[in-house]
């Protein structure tokens, strides 16, 4: 971070996208200084992913004008950005996985030495070059298959550099990362910003913002609401903008009574992944399950839903043994779990939301191999209205809705089957801070139910702030349990999650 911006090296002058049925972009600006980092934020729909879209050439805007260094350019394709010094590094990298790191940064930016042939040694001295420049140590033959989510940030920075950018976007950079490696990253981000980089930066970890931005731009409906300093602008004070109302606090009050055992896990194995774990989470009690990446995590909420094999242990619902062996019977038995990659393991994106909706739910809605959409639509209306599901019809595609609705899409087809044991992993994962608030408030509802709800989270404000009891992992153990939530702080969390306590 700096502490004080130089001359603008992007800025955006009433952009305005529409698509059919929806104004994206109201005339909206934006403006990035040299050496700076701005968090752009927003719920999700706000317009930021239309706005960065409309900035790499994605979208072509229906109006507005955008200078680089000064002077007014034309933006009509990715290529007219990258030629203006302009990179994006999406969520969902755009790398090759069977290629080296040296073949992923120079594919389509090729150095050569005589005609058609390929420098191979100036290629790798540049990559090792830009490397040392940003200070990270990476192995320019290692194929990008073998690297951590981290290592393959790492390479799609040095991309960027290669191609001379001077304008880097980072969409939700740290969204799989562990503390470590965030911490890693936000020291490139310094180094870049440093050498007079600017990096628009886009999360939904607020904390993040805190620790890493000297500016924050807030969108709101495709509108622009303001712009202020990063330092002087506070927690409530941001919420409110984005939200476009007040949030009394992060994360809704709940008065539960907690009642009695109701899932009991004794000694339970999975080879090497998991060492025997014993927990109990009671009626109405939230219980917050934590570590670092690799702890063990999700790991353990497969072998509870019957997704991965266990060799030993006994699962317990209301003090009948269970014999789960796959999701189907955990289902059936009354257990859900609400997956960490929503995308790829709890929805089928190219189905609509009432498809996927009933998807576990066949057996209630079908008749000699038929199915009944209207029986099925009915159903999932009630669910739309309880859980305020913001979609223009059962029949929108899945993966066109926004992280919160598609999370609670999920939730739906789960408490249809009358579900007494949640398990919600990574639940609010790149959800924006509206939508996490109505996530934390069902989950609160669900307690009041007298559900069993499991919270497996790496956000600590979240687990904190949720949770009645947390349980810290590490190394696929259960390390430590933390029971006077008030006292508990992120820092003696990530003691026992690093095996410093």
């Amino acid at each position: 971070m700096v502490a004080e911006c130089l001359t603008p090296l992007l800025e955006m002058r009433g952009i305005a996208k529409a698509f059919p049925g929806v104004q994206a972009l109201k005339n909206v600006d934006l403006t990035l200084n040299e050496g700076e980092v701005l968090a752009l934020l927003g719920e999700n729909g706000a317009g930021k992913s239309t706005l960065i879209k409309v900035l790499s050439g994605a979208h072509r805007p229906d109006s507005g004008t955008i200078c680089v260094k000064g002077e007014s350019v034309e933006i009509r394709r990715p290529m007219d950005a990258e030629r203006h010094g302009i990179a994006v590094i999406y969520q969902e990298f755009n790398l090759i996985p069977a290629l080296s790191v040296v073949d992923n940064v120079c594919l389509g930016n090729e150095r050569r030495s005589r005609g058609l042939f390929i420098d191979r040694a100036a290629q790798v001295a540049m990559v090792e070059a830009l490397l040392e420049r940003i200070g990270v140590e990476l192995d320019p033959h290692a194929l990008v298959s073998t690297l951590t989510v981290a290592q393959q940030q790492v390479v799609e920075i040095v991309k960027a550099l290669s191609r001379e950018a001077s304008i880097l976007v980072m969409d939700e950079p740290s969204a799989a990362l562990s503390h470590k490696e965030v911490d890693r990253m936000f020291a490139v981000v310094d180094e870049l910003t440093s050498q007079g980089m600017g990096v628009i930066y886009i999360s939904h970890r607020l904390e993040e913002i805190d620790r890493l931005a000297d500016r924050v731009s807030i969108l709101r409906d495709g509108e622009h609401v303001a712009t202020e300093a990063a330092k002087t602008l506070e927690r409530d004070r941001l919420i409110e903008l984005m939200v476009g109302r007040k949030l009394e606090n992060e994360f809704p009050a709940r008065d539960t009574a907690i009642g009695e055992v109701r899932l009991a896990v004794r000694d339970l194995k999975r080879n090497e992944a998991l060492d025997p774990v014993s927990f109990d989470v009671c009626r109405g009690e939230v219980l917050g399950l934590t570590g670092l990446v690799g702890a063990g995590r999700t790991e353990l909420a497969r072998a509870i839903f019957g997704a991965d094999p266990r060799v030993g242990g006994e699962i317990q619902l209301d003090g009948k043994s269970l014999k789960l062996r796959s999701p189907r019977e955990a289902i059936a038995a009354g257990i859900c779990l609400l997956t960490e990659d929503r995308k790829a393991q709890g929805l089928v994106l190219g189905l609509s939301v009432r498809e996927n909706f009933g998807l576990p739910n066949l057996d209630q809605f079908s008749r000699g191999g038929l199915i009944n959409r209207a029986q099925e639509s009915t159903a999932f209306d009630q669910y739309v209205d309880r859980f305020s599901i913001k979609i223009p019809h059962a029949e929108q595609g899945a993966g066109l809705l926004s992280g919160g609705n598609q999370q609670k899409v999920v939730l739906a087809k789960w408490l249809f089957r009358n579900a007494e044991v949640l398990i919600f992993d990574e639940p609010t994962r790149g959800i924006d801070v509206g939508a996490k608030y109505e996530i934390y408030q069902l989950i609160n509802q669900l307690a009041g139910e007298g559900k069993a709800v499991i919270v497996i989270s790496s956000e600590l404000p979240e687990v904190i702030g949720m949770c009645d009891r947390i349980l810290v992992m590490r190394e696929g153990a259960i390390r430590g349990e933390l029971t006077d939530i008030e006292g508990v702080s992120q820092e003696e969390i990530l003691r026992i999650a690093m095996g410093e306590d």
